[in-house]
């Protein structure tokens, strides 16, 4: 039995090939492409800093937890270690349940539940079973993780009709387009990999980090701009664009109007 730390003793090798272009660094492209991530987390937190101010806990964790994905994901496919496929999986698994525990809207809590406290005790019990499941068989997490995806697309369909501002709308679809085109790099890659080899360009997995960062610069605004709208009812969302609205490249964000004066 391998050592669980040893290079190339992971149960997935994605597609493009090893050690081709570093001695040390096992899938290249693979690699690199998480630089997204590192530049995720700080992005977030400036744009965002008025919901930064009044809701700072749920911010810098999930921020914290992106840089972690980041740096997993690198040493992953850097070492294509068995330990770093875990820790790769398992911080998305975790930064999955603490937006879970944050964001969901209370609607949606199961009847049982009574409270916000009571939500976080049922999802960290959750993602601690989820853990220890997850070393039963690694190579499925990925698809397991993936399919949480679709709840999150259903919560946010549910949300988007409450409300009544097309740009939201516009945003949302154009976070779904990312994801599309992530999942499809994602799943071409690990599904049609022979192809991409015959025709010289195994790099889809690397698109997938890329895409599914740009998808989650619309994704988390959208969560922060819902979470204001059901948990801060004395503020009012209103989504602005980095640097400008009139540039064709813009990163959202969402500002707080002045809180309503009280009688």
């Amino acid at each position: 039995m391998p050592n669980i730390f040893s290079y190339q003793s992971a149960e997935v090798d994605w597609c493009e090939g090893n050690f081709e272009r570093s001695a040390i660094i096992a899938e290249y492209y693979n690699t690199i492409s998480n630089v997204g991530f590192f530049a995720l987390s700080p992005v977030l937190l400036y744009l965002n800093r008025q919901y930064r101010q009044h809701r700072p806990v749920p911010l810098y964790v999930i921020s914290g937890l992106l840089l972690c994905v980041g740096l997993f994901s690198v040493y992953f496919h850097m070492t294509l270690s068995y330990v770093g496929q875990l820790l790769d999986e398992l911080s998305i698994l975790w930064t999955l349940a603490v937006a879970y525990s944050f964001w969901l809207p209370k609607t949606y809590f199961p009847r049982c539940i009574k409270s916000r406290k009571h939500f976080f005790w049922l999802t960290g019990i959750t993602t601690v079973v989820s853990t220890l499941m997850s070393f039963v068989k690694p190579a499925v997490n990925a698809y397991a993780l993936n399919c949480i995806a679709f709840h999150l697309l259903y919560l946010m369909w549910r949300e988007l009709k409450k409300c009544n501002d097309k740009r939201v709308h516009r945003m949302a679809a154009v976070m779904v387009l990312w994801w599309v085109l992530a999942i499809s790099s994602w799943i071409s890659d690990r599904w049609l990999c022979g192809l991409w080899q015959a025709i010289g360009f195994p790099y889809l997995h690397s698109f997938w980090h890329v895409l599914i960062a740009i998808s989650l610069l619309y994704c988390f605004p959208l969560v922060i701009y819902f979470d204001v709208r059901n948990e801060m009812p004395s503020f009012k969302p209103k989504l602005g664009y980095w640097p400008s609205d009139s540039w064709p490249v813009v990163v959202p964000y969402i500002a707080l109007e002045e809180p309503l004066k009280q009688c």
